[in-house]
C-alpha cells in the first residue's frame, strides 16, 4: 500500500512543499504507513491508515467523476485537489495509536495476552482541523481543500451542526470528501 500511495501522491501532488510533506510521511517521525485507521472500527490493523487514505482517494475520484456532480454541483476539481483531500484527510492520526496488551480467553477458555490499539493524541487540536494544520505546515491548501478536510467527518463529530451544513453548502468538495470517507469506512473496510 505504501508504494501505491507514494505513486498516486507523486503523480498528482506537485505544489510547493509537496515533496517535504511526503518526506515527513515516509520518515521515522511518522507512522503513517504502519498506523491503523482506528482502534476498533474500520482499518484497525497495521497499515490501515494508508489503506483507508487510498480508499477515500479512490471513492472521492469516483464520486467527482459523475456527470451530475460536475454539472449540477460544480464539482470540477483538479487531480491534485482530489489527491490532496483523499490521501491527506486523516494525517491527524499520525502518532496517535499505541499497541497495548490485554487478557482474553482463547477458544479453550485459557487466558492469553492479545494486542489491541489505544488512542492517545499528544496534540489534541481536533480531527479535521489538525489535518489541515499539519498539511498547511508543509504546503498551502486552497480554502475549499481546507474546508473539505476540516469537515470530512460531517456530523460524526460533536460540534455546531450549523457550521457543517454551511460548509457543505458553500463547498461541494466538503460533502464529496465526507461521502467518500463514509463509503470507504462503511463499505470497503472491515
Amino acid at each position: 500500500m505504501k508504494e501505491k500511495f507514494i505513486d498516486i501522491y507523486r503523480t498528482h501532488v506537485t505544489r510547493e512543499g509537496a515533496n517535504e510533506l511526503l518526506d515527513y510521511l515516509c520518515s521515522d517521525k511518522s507512522d503513517f504507513f504502519t498506523a491503523p485507521a482506528s482502534t476498533i472500527y474500520h482499518g484497525n490493523h497495521e497499515g490501515g491508515l494508508v489503506e483507508h487514505s487510498i480508499n477515500v482517494y479512490e471513492c472521492l475520484a469516483d464520486y467527482l467523476s459523475r456527470p451530475r456532480v460536475k454539472e449540477l454541483y460544480g464539482g470540477n476539481y483538479t487531480a491534485e485537489t482530489i489527491a490532496v483531500c483523499g490521501l491527506l484527510h486523516d494525517v491527524c492520526k499520525i502518532g496517535c495509536y499505541k499497541t497495548s496488551m490485554r487478557n482474553v480467553k482463547d477458544e479453550n477458555g485459557r487466558w492469553i495476552q492479545k494486542p489491541y490499539y489505544t488512542f492517545d493524541d499528544d496534540m489534541p487540536y481536533g480531527h479535521g482541523e489538525k489535518s489541515v494544520y499539519i498539511v498547511n505546515g508543509f504546503m498551502r491548501l486552497s480554502r475549499e481543500e481546507a474546508f473539505a478536510i476540516r469537515y470530512h467527518m460531517g456530523f460524526a463529530n460533536v460540534q455546531d451542526t450549523r457550521n457543517i451544513t454551511k460548509a457543505f453548502k458553500m463547498y461541494p468538495l466538503a460533502l464529496a470528501l465526507y461521502t467518500a470517507d463514509m463509503e470507504a469506512a462503511y463499505y470497503l473496510e472491515e
